[in-house]
């Protein structure tokens, strides 16, 4: 489990096929923080390291990986974001985030202001139903809180420590981002539609 709050972006050195999927090589300077078989969240989609050398790390990306993300689009020296799974003990910063992407967003617009950026982002209109204003998404593995949900799309406000320290302070207009919404949510909603739970429990 994540929370959404990134540690360092990283590069990527190559996206190469591999069977059944792609073989992602990663820079990084979390040098002696991770180890083989650790979890990371490389721009919101969980992968597991599976090599370690120079700086390094390697993961592997299923098919299912590049059909629902943008991973798949990644080229070599793009800039991703990265978070190491929250230890037992660790502090909870953000929300509750899996690492499995819903689906894939797009930036429409940024509005500059003196003290934070707002960034209006597409999404697919089966995920909207997910977001609540003033609740939590996910974007590109960053842990932010709705201003405004839409039918087909939200806007959050991004402080400058997020514009500084995450991908998110560069991505433009057209740039494809992974979404994930809050799992709380679609909980609730499942228990609803088995009839385990009603309206009236939730009151």
């Amino acid at each position: 489990m994540f929370t959404g709050i990134v540690e360092t972006m990283g590069s990527v050195v190559e996206l190469a096929p591999a069977p059944a999927g792609a073989r992602i090589v990663i820079e990084h300077d979390l040098d002696g923080a991770l180890r083989i078989g650790d979890s990371v969240s490389v721009s919101g989609c969980c992968v597991t390291v599976t090599d370690l050398a120079d700086g390094r790390f390697t993961a592997d990306l299923m098919g299912e990986t590049l059909q629902r993300t943008a991973l798949g689009e990644l080229t070599a020296g793009a800039v991703v974001n990265l978070e190491r799974a929250l230890a037992a003990d660790g502090r909870f910063g953000g929300h509750i985030v899996q690492g499995h992407v819903d689906g894939v967003g797009t930036v429409v617009n940024r509005t500059p202001s003196e003290h934070w950026e707002v960034v209006e982002v597409s999404m697919p209109a089966d995920l909207a139903r997910y977001l609540v204003d003033k609740g939590s998404i996910t974007v590109d593995g960053v842990s932010l809180t709705v201003v405004e949900a839409g039918d087909d799309r939200f806007t959050v406000s991004l402080i400058p420590e997020t514009l500084a320290r995450t991908t998110l302070g560069s991505r433009q207009a057209g740039d494809r981002v992974n979404l994930e919404v809050d799992v709380l949510a679609k909980h609730v909603e499942r228990l609803l539609q088995a009839g385990h739970i009603t309206g009236k429990d939730l009151s």
